[in-house]
Formats: C-alpha cells, sequence, structure tokens
C-alpha cells in the first residue's frame, strides 16, 4: 500500500481491548500512513483495569472518552467509538480511519466506512477474528510492532535478600515462509503482471493486501517485502534504475 502522509486520520481505540504497553509503537506505525486529526479512546475509565492507559494518554495527547459500563457484559464504549466514527465521517474532515481493537464487533462499522469512500486501517492483537481484518484495507498486528524500553525496576528480593532475576518478555512469534505464502506472491504475480511476466514490487504489495488485508513482511520476520521475497527461491528479482538514473526500481517476476 502506498504511503500518504498527506491523509488525514481519525485514530479510535478500544480501550477495552488492545493493551497500552505499545501505544508508542501504535501511533509510530500510524504516522506511516497519514496524520491523525482525531485521536480518541473510549473506555469506562472509572474501572481500575484501565489504569495502565491513563497513564499514557497526556503524553501522547490521546482524548479519553468516558463510556459508563451500564449493563453487566455488555461493552458499551464499542457504540460510543461507533457513534463517534459516523459523526466523523459525517463530517467529511478526513480520508480514513484506524481503528485499534482486536474485536470483531468492528467489523460492520469498517465495511461502512470503506463503502463511504474511507481508507480503514485496523490494528489488532493477533487474537483479532478474522471478519474485523478482512473489513479493513489493512490490517497490522501489535505483537510486531517495536516494544517500548521497559523502565529499570528494582530487583525483587527473597527471604534471604537474593535478588530474583526478573522473566524476559516473550519473543514475537514469527510466521515460516509456507506453500500458502508462495502461492500468494506468485498467484498476485501472474494476476497483474506486464506481458513479460515482470511486476513492480510497489504494485505487488498493494494486489497482496488487497487478497489479505493482514499480509506485513514482518510477519515473517522481515522489515521489508524486497527482503521477504529475496528468500523465495521461486520468485525472481530484477533492479532497474529510475529514468534519471538515482534511484533503483525492483520488478519480479516468477520463475
Amino acid at each position: 500500500m502506498e504511503v500518504n502522509k498527506e491523509l488525514r486520520l481519525a485514530v479510535l481505540i478500544d480501550a477495552d481491548n488492545v493493551p497500552y504497553a505499545n501505544i508508542k509503537g501504535m501511533l509510530e506505525e500510524i504516522a506511516k500512513y497519514g496524520t491523525p486529526t482525531f485521536k480518541r479512546i473510549y473506555g469506562d475509565w472509572t474501572k481500575p483495569t484501565l489504569s495502565g492507559w491513563k497513564t499514557v494518554l497526556l503524553e501522547n495527547a490521546i482524548t479519553p472518552i468516558q463510556q459508563y459500563s451500564y449493563t453487566s457484559g455488555k461493552n458499551s464504549s464499542d457504540s460510543a467509538l461507533i457513534i463517534d466514527a459516523m459523526d466523523i465521517l459525517y463530517t467529511g474532515r478526513v480520508d480514513g480511519f484506524c481503528i485499534v481493537s482486536s474485536d470483531s464487533d468492528f467489523t460492520r462499522l469498517a465495511t461502512r466506512l470503506r463503502e463511504a469512500g474511507m481508507l480503514v486501517f485496523g490494528i489488532g492483537e493477533r487474537k483479532t477474528p478474522s471478519p474485523f481484518i478482512a473489513s479493513c484495507n489493512k490490517f497490522i498486528y501489535i505483537e510486531i510492532l517495536k516494544k517500548e524500553p521497559k523502565p529499570e525496576v528494582p530487583a525483587k528480593k527473597t527471604a534471604k535478600n537474593k535478588p530474583l532475576k526478573e522473566e524476559a518478555p516473550a519473543a514475537p512469534v514469527v510466521a515460516k515462509i509456507d506453500e500458502r505464502l508462495v502461492k500468494l506472491i506468485s498467484d498476485s504475480i501472474n494476476d497483474i503482471a506486464e506481458e513479460d511476466g515482470w511486476i513492480f514490487l510497489g504494485v505487488l504489495g498493494s494486489m497482496i493486501l488487497k487478497k489479505q488485508p493482514d499480509f506485513d513482511s514482518r510477519n515473517y520476520g522481515y522489515k521489508k517485502l524486497l527482503d521477504l521475497i529475496r528468500h523465495i527461491p521461486e520468485i525472481s528479482i530484477e533492479e532497474r534504475m529510475s529514468a534519471k538514473g538515482n534511484m533503483p526500481h525492483f520488478y519480479v517476476k516468477t520463475k
């Protein structure tokens, strides 16, 4: 997907369904696709479970929206987020939305926003249900974003006054390059390739996202799509210089 930092984005966060620990990484990721015009987060701020969010809202200029949980087992903050999204849509002051949640309840909202011509980006955990992922133009897993360094804390001590080692955080799960991935990329190349079989890498990336919105080379441990394709023997890569001769362009085709 082409990056356009001039896009005006409404960032709407579901505080109940995403962790606050990597909010900085989330906002840095969003900045790659546009400029956040609205930054709002929804939840019942009387709950102690959201106390972690309170510490990061001010420093990231995120506006908290209070929504009381009137009924046990019902997430009223979802309704507040949806109502605000539709209000923002009709103002015509944004070009797209970023919905930060792992909840499938926003599937219909994302679909409706796309029907109105909006770009929709989703950010959530790997547990996010597939219907919500499929309703977005692009979906990014929180686990692949760079985590903020944790502040140093004094080591815990045992009864014998010996410090205990802190457990290291689990490494993010990295998917393997398998037949399904190779088929997805190969089929996408063949779908849009020129008569000679070659296709510009950027165009290929856009086609793959249309088929699979949660595709991201970082899911497989590679920073860029080019790095990933270099490790797929079934695909050839050709470097061509731009017309001015100052910038390399990469083309790919199946062997």
